[in-house]
């Protein structure tokens, strides 16, 4: 017995079990991550080190080298390469592709507290990964007319923080942008040194004053009390009264020798959003965490706690990667059912038969419900690489499909083949078929296997590509193999084999296809004098068109770079973002927008005369991306002197 009679005697368990997978790969669609990006674990690694105010030059002697020293014994390492500025340092290491990072990320941290005891005092120091993750995928703003910067800050650090970290998926929120309150202390040195008493007096008064601290245990009635000793500064008079000198003839205090009021600590970073002074909540995301869940849980979360929020505030969103996200898996299921559409006019065309016409379209959900189970058995998730590789596969699973019913239907309705029954001729027909299908799909397969073997960042990013369409042609063979022919006997009935073919509709058609070929065939030199100036025109061609890593998109925003002269202060570059914002407002294709100074969306070391801006545009239609960053850009550069700027 052969596969085609053994699958006819057992159709009903076959079509059962295809019938199972398709429903868990309809189920398993919720339960997939979405993102933008494949989940990439990039092998670098990164070390932001903080020291105060120290100055640059001394920062490379005492916190940068002796970084370097520490990290470049582990094992792997490649390349370090570090960014030292002004009481700050990045070092950034490179390591091999294929290390477990998680690993490397264990032994830089460790490699880094090893170091930590000869940095100077005080250095504090955070360790990450580098891979899609580290960049904000929802950002907030939050503006108010009537709150100060400091309680917008204090909001979102006690309030917001804590409501939204909770969410699954949520890596961290961070605060960006606003003010923190903090007392200023101005010491007289006149009165200072009447009382004969130096500034070291007063700061060790201070941090001797504001400890907080346990100083034993006292058992008494049968319990254990634990006490601690609270003295921290609370309030401005515990400050005043801060004790500085105690002896016979009284005691000084702060107040005596000094002015102190409350102030906004210094800030070497302003954040705006449309014109107004704004604080900023980046949204980071997990590993393999789907980003659309986070967004809409955040949204939910945030309607929901409004209430609870002072009415002048406002929190708008200016970023969210999701909805890009969305947008891709909306371009997936347009181009699916224009495929369905168009080959189901092809089909009753050409066949003129609404059953046949049926059983091909229903290859095509069916090959991407279990091609989207392949992908969440092997824990990969939707993204522009996915979602592509499943819009490009559509075409492929409609030929499987068509090919074989064109084939079943063929031979069904030769001359005399009525005196065979249906059933029999219908798996004579599909064993016939299997040699040519198998290989059409084998040849293309492999086409696609080699993509998964690329190394570097160009492979991370087409394994994924590469997996999905292995998942989607081999669940089109299977399905074209087993499942059509299979359908076919339960639809298809003997006046289905008895209807005309339409082969008389295009009759002229093909007969001058019959003569073109003939007259090619019987003079082939022809044929090549034409094809090889198609084959130089094609390499000219292939020179002449561009290239780059990813393909070009209308992403709905885009980032704008400036950097203006060296040692611009932050008042002067506020000023010159202030000229740069207005033009953007003035833009009609700008929805909404953000802008840093000293800071930057994707974090790293930035100077005050550095910053960056997302600018957000309106929904279709409007001009193009490329349009309005042009537009944009030749506005700046007329119009802002002393600033270079960079869209991207």
């Amino acid at each position: 017995m052969n596969i085609a009679h053994w699958a006819s005697a057992h159709r009903r368990s076959i079509l059962f079990l295809f019938s199972i997978l398709v429903i868990a790969g309809m189920l398993s669609i919720y339960k997939i991550p979405e993102g933008m990006f494949p989940n990439i674990s990039f092998p670098r690694i990164s070390v932001a080190v903080e020291t105060g105010d120290q100055p640059a030059e001394q920062m490379v002697i005492d916190v940068t080298r002796k970084l370097e020293q520490a990290l470049r014994p582990i094992p792997g390492v490649q390349s370090i390469r570090s960014t030292t500025s002004r009481g700050s340092a990045e070092t950034s290491i490179n390591f091999k592709w294929g290390q477990d990072m998680q690993q490397v990320l264990l032994q830089v941290e460790s490699a880094v507290n090893q170091a930590l005891p000869s940095l100077p005092a005080g250095t504090t120091f955070t360790v990450r990964r580098m891979d899609p993750t580290v960049f904000p995928v929802i950002g907030y703003s939050l503006t108010s007319d009537k709150l100060t910067q400091i309680q917008t800050h204090d909001i979102a650090n006690q309030e917001l923080i804590p409501l939204l970290s909770s969410i699954d998926g949520v890596a961290k929120v961070k605060v960006m942008g606003g003010d923190t309150l903090e007392y200023r202390i101005d010491v007289d040195p006149s009165k200072l040194a009447a009382y004969g008493l130096a500034f070291t007096d007063v700061v060790q008064a201070l941090s001797a004053t504001n400890v907080l601290q346990a100083v034993g245990r006292i058992e008494d009635h049968y319990k254990l009390y634990l006490t601690l000793s609270d003295t921290r500064l609370q309030d401005l008079q515990s400050i005043e009264n801060t004790v500085l000198k105690s002896g016979n003839n009284g005691f000084i205090r702060l107040a005596d020798i000094a002015d102190i009021h409350k102030d906004v600590k210094p800030a070497w970073l302003k954040t705006s959003a449309d014109g107004k002074r704004a604080t900023f909540l980046l949204v980071y995301q997990q590993p393999k965490s789907n980003a659309v869940k986070i967004s809409h849980e955040m949204e939910q979360r945030l309607t929901d706690f409004k209430t609870k929020l002072p009415a002048s505030l406002s929190i708008s969103k200016w970023y969210d990667q999701s909805e890009l996200v969305v947008s891709s898996s909306n371009s997936v299921v347009d181009s699916i059912l224009i495929g369905v559409v168009l080959a189901a006019l092809i089909l009753l065309i050409f066949l003129r038969n609404i059953k046949i016409t049926l059983i091909a379209l229903l290859m095509v959900p069916s090959a991407l419900a279990i091609t989207a189970l392949l992908l969440y058995l092997l824990g990969a998730s939707f993204n522009i690489m996915t979602l592509g590789g499943m819009a490009a596969a559509v075409g492929l699973i409609i030929d499987d499909g068509i090919v074989m019913i064109e084939h079943l239907v063929r031979r069904i309705r030769e001359k005399n083949s009525n005196k065979v029954p249906l059933d029999f001729r219908l798996r004579e027909a599909a064993i016939e078929f299997t040699k040519p299908l198998a290989g059409s799909s084998a040849a293309t397969i492999i086409i696609f296997i080699p993509l998964a073997f690329l190394s570097g960042v160009t492979g991370a990013f087409f394994q994924a590509l590469s997996l999905t369409m292995a998942s989607a042609l081999l669940a089109s063979f299977f399905l074209a193999w087993l499942a059509v022919p299979l359908l076919a006997e339960y639809l298809l009935k003997e006046k289905d084999a008895n209807e005309k073919d339409t082969g008389d509709r295009f009759k002229n058609v093909q007969e001058f296809y019959r003569n073109l070929m003939a007259k090619l065939l019987d003079k082939p030199m022809w044929l090549l004098v034409g094809l090889i100036p198609i084959m130089l025109l094609g390499g000219y061609s292939y020179k002449q068109v561009g290239s780059g890593f990813m393909p070009h998109m209308d992403e709905g925003g885009f980032i704008l770079d400036f950097v203006q002269k060296p040692g611009t202060s932050i008042t002067e570059g506020a000023r010159v973002v202030k000229q740069i914002e207005t033009i953007i407002v003035n833009n009609p294709a700008v929805q909404t927008y953000s802008s840093r100074l000293g800071g930057q969306l994707g974090g790293g070391i930035t100077e005050s005369n550095q910053g960056d801006m997302f600018i957000k545009l309106k929904p279709f239609p409007r001009p193009t991306i490329d349009q309005v960053m042009s537009e944009i850009r030749n506005e700046i550069n007329a119009r802002v002197p002393g600033v270079e700027i960079e869209t991207a």
